[in-house]
């Protein structure tokens, strides 16, 4: 056996292999982001999340001078030459250039780079004040200016440091590029590509200090993750902007939606009728003929504002996006969950467990008539609950939920305002029918199921789901099945309550109804009032029975939505059901 005077052997270090065409290359913000937090490069690069926050956008604040290319940044050899030929050396002050490396497999815009000749130095543009740390600069910054070095390196300068400008204190910070900051940054560059070809995302951290102020904490949900994994913590509330952006409604015959500056302008028979700014437009809902001009159209896709498209009487015939959310990651697990009949029925179980919990509570919460809601009737949907949870297959999970529906809708008469409560005139119900609906409170009941089968549709978008493809609704062409599952458990809670609101409290009257062929529908005038009702009710807060915060119900369903994706993902082994007490 040979000696080794060395116990320790030194690693070899080997260069990155040449990339691919189609791969694409690491940016230096990626390198920031995954020495902050591994979860939030993977959300952004991997799954193609991002969301902006009062950081960010004073970010770009800062950046905005920088950001617009100035000056000029002469070819290295060029310099070199000038710099041997006994010439002065040329001053370089070029402001926003990008550059990038093949062989390293990364590239950076880079905000400014100052030099004289050959020698090159980037400054990084940073809002805020200086850090009172010990290198005067934290880890993720020093890396991302360290990439800028790296790549200004590959092009043939001679690159040796960096600075930081911080705007908030109008201060400069040297960074030089030792031995111990380019391992650092090789050993992030190295991670952040082990983790994204690995295809599990890095799991969320732990009561960090990092994650309220995190653009990305209610994609992310770090606390909620973790408490739903078993973590004995209390999540922190979810440190986001209010909900101030509200979707906008054009029901009018013949309107026509056009853009002007930063704003939607709706006209009816070329007069201007009504305008919103687009900053406050969450989404675009189209009911019946109405034209979208192609600039706002066009706007509206940049932006990420999805608009829906429904029939004058309000069924969903389908939604505008853009390209689509990025993240085909989330999209692959939902489809090969779909195939699994055991995935499908476990999570048909919950569903239609927490919508019978969710109508009796309703029921219990709004009974009108005397004497309070019946034992027996709360009992016996608590027994459907019970077989609900036992059910052996799809089939069987379908009937019992279709018998707990024909109790529930069989007392639903008791939860309307009785004759003698008002003087306003009554509405009569006596059993849930459709396709068409044949009174007010059932022409109700389905223009409500429309609309937040709209709302979860758009929210499933927005998240990375196809809605299309269901679990407890099979698929079928046309039909929105993940967005019917996921508004299950919501019925009661969010349609039924909003019909018993806007009739008890007289904001939809029976004088509101058109009836036609057997057929009864709202009246434009009705359905604006009834729209009003029920975008208030989704802005309505509530504490959540399990995270213990407060949050609206439009919040709420976006929460409950990424949460499915989390399961999905494998991140949790249940997918959490909201059912308040």
């Amino acid at each position: 056996m040979g000696q080794h005077n060395d116990m320790h052997q030194q690693e070899l270090e080997l260069p990155f292999p040449e990339l691919r065409d189609d791969v694409p290359l690491l940016p230096a913000r990626m390198i920031n982001e995954y020495c902050y937090c591994p979860r939030l490069a993977y959300l952004e690069w991997v799954q193609g999340e991002w969301d902006d926050s009062a950081d960010t956008v004073q970010g770009r604040w800062v950046h905005r001078r920088v950001d617009k290319p100035g000056g000029k940044l002469p070819p290295a050899q060029q310099a070199k030459d000038r710099a041997n030929d006994a010439e002065p050396d040329e001053k370089i002050h070029a402001r926003s250039i990008q550059l990038s490396s093949n062989r390293l497999g990364l590239i950076a815009r880079m905000d400014l780079i100052e030099g004289n000749g050959n020698s090159v130095t980037p400054v990084d543009y940073k809002r805020g004040k200086r850090p009172h740390v010990a290198r005067g600069v934290y880890d993720p910054e020093r890396v991302q200016l360290c990439v800028q070095g790296m790549i200004l390196a590959e092009h043939g300068y001679s690159c040796t440091e960096g600075v930081i400008y911080y705007a908030g204190s109008r201060e400069r910070v040297g960074v030089e590029f030792d031995d111990e900051l380019r391992a650092l940054t090789k050993q992030t560059i190295d991670g952040l590509r082990f983790v994204a070809a690995g295809g599990r995302i890095p799991a969320p951290l732990e009561d960090s200090p990092k994650c309220p102020r995190c653009s990305l904490v209610g994609i992310c949900l770090p606390d909620e993750t973790a408490f739903f994994r078993g973590a004995e913590i209390a999540p922190r509330p979810l440190s986001m902007g209010l909900d101030i952006a509200l979707p906008l409604y054009v029901q009018a015959w013949h309107a026509k939606v056009s853009k002007s500056g930063e704003r939607l302008e709706v006209f009816i028979d070329d007069k201007k009728v009504q305008e919103a700014r687009l900053i406050d437009v969450s989404q675009l809902a189209l009911f019946g003929n109405v034209y979208v001009t192609t600039p706002a159209m066009q706007e509206l896709m940049r932006r990420n504002i999805p608009i829906s498209w429904h029939s004058h009487g309000g069924w969903l015939m389908g939604h505008t996006v853009g390209t689509g959310h990025k993240n085909i990651e989330l999209r692959r697990a939902q489809f090969r969950a779909a195939d699994d009949p055991a995935f499908c029925l476990r999570l048909a179980k919950t569903l239609v467990e927490s919508k019978i919990k969710n109508a009796r509570t309703l029921l219990r919460r709004n009974w009108k008539a005397d004497g309070g809601t019946p034992a027996a009737l709360l009992e016996d949907l608590n027994g459907d609950v019970r077989r609900a949870r036992k059910a052996e297959d799809l089939q069987t999970l379908l009937g019992i939920e279709g018998s707990s529906a024909a109790r529930y809708f069989g007392e639903f008469s008791n939860l309307i305002r009785l004759a003698g409560d008002s003087a306003m005139p009554t509405f009569e119900f006596n059993k849930r029918n459709r396709r068409p609906p044949t009174d007010p409170v059932n022409a109700l009941l389905s223009y409500a199921y429309a609309l937040l089968a709209r709302t979860l549709t758009n929210t499933l978008s927005s998240v990375g789901l196809d809605p299309y493809l269901g679990y407890y609704h099979q698929p079928r062409y046309g039909r929105p099945a993940l967005s019917l599952d996921m508004m299950e458990p919501y019925r009661p809670l969010l349609a039924d309550s909003t019909v018993i609101q806007a009739i008890n409290n007289g904001e939809v009257r029976p004088s509101d109804f058109i009836q036609a062929a057997g057929s009864v529908a709202l009246h434009p005038d009705g359905r604006k009032r009834f729209i009003a009702t029920y975008e208030r009710r989704l802005s309505q807060e509530i504490t959540h029975p399990l995270l213990g915060y407060r949050l609206s119900y439009r919040r709420l369903l976006e929460v409950q939505v990424r949460l499915f994706a989390r399961h999905l993902l494998g991140e949790l082994d249940q997918f959490p059901q909201f059912t308040p007490r």
